[in-house]
């Protein structure tokens, strides 16, 4: 788990209910109890700020740094996508994205990045195709200088096959296989007896795991998928297993703001 990662993680999946600020020490303390370094932290840290996703910001005359209104936006919506129960409903309709200029390799790798993100599969050098339309394409886009057409189209094909065209699903099918290997135990056993410094490292490696999907995974329709497709059961125990480790994980979270001296925004 990169530091980088992780503080998006914390931000994203905890931090937004106690004003989306925490103390560097907090931060430095949480990340630590996943293995990784105070130094590692803080030059993440560091570069957040100067990508504009943190701010400093002192609270109570405690040191702490604040997710900008462009990282609380992110969040947010990285948030529903990873906790969103069921399957997006689709019109049956393709939107396509061409690119105006390809730049340099650099550049068309930030483009790309942003795209897969986004739920887009390449299907040409400057074409991309999703099944959803995605609010944050012009903000994703715009910035990384790179102009674009979009347009919604009917596919007069099997969806199917250009969705294979797309993306690797196999790939994809066998990473969620691995997901269900690696955590049907963690399921299976009940975790309820672990304590808040169990727990956190535990969920936040989880969430990560899982966040990761959200740059491969296009969420294309049942219909579209092969049949038996492991994602829904990735899903389902993704779910179960966040919100049994949640209440111990958000226990630990909460202590250690408090033993920063932070207000505790948003706590119950």
């Amino acid at each position: 788990m990169r530091a980088r990662s992780a503080v998006f993680d914390l931000y994203g999946d905890h931090l937004t209910e106690f004003g989306s600020w925490a103390p560097i020490s907090s931060v430095v303390t949480l990340l630590g109890s996943c293995g990784i370094r105070p130094a590692a932290t803080r030059t993440a840290v560091s570069r957040m700020v100067t990508q504009d996703w943190l701010a400093p910001a002192r609270r109570n005359g405690v040191r702490g740094y604040l997710a900008t209104p462009a990282a609380t936006a992110r969040l947010a919506a990285a948030h529903q996508r990873i906790y969103r129960p069921v399957e997006v409903p689709w019109d049956g309709r393709w939107r396509v994205i061409v690119l105006d200029r390809a730049g340099d390799r650099a550049q068309r790798d930030r483009v790309a990045a942003t795209l897969g993100y986004l739920g887009y599969g390449r299907l040409a050098a400057q074409t991309w195709v999703a099944a959803h339309p995605n609010p944050e394409l012009e903000s994703a886009l715009g910035p990384l200088g790179v102009g674009w057409q979009s347009f919604a189209a009917d596919h007069l094909g099997e969806p199917a096959t250009l969705a294979a065209q797309a993306w690797d699903l196999t790939d994809l099918a066998a990473r969620y296989h691995g997901f269900l290997d690696r955590y049907a135990e963690l399921v299976a056993g009940g975790r309820a007896d672990l304590t808040p410094e169990e727990a956190y490292p535990i969920r936040a490696e989880l969430v990560h795991r899982w966040r990761s999907f959200l740059f491969i995974d296009p969420e294309l329709p049942a219909g579209v998928l092969p049949q038996g497709w492991p994602g829904n059961a990735a899903r389902a125990l993704f779910l179960e297993a966040a919100e049994t480790l949640r209440p111990a994980a958000r226990t630990f979270v909460s202590d250690t703001l408090a033993l920063a001296g932070a207000p505790l925004t948003g706590a119950e």
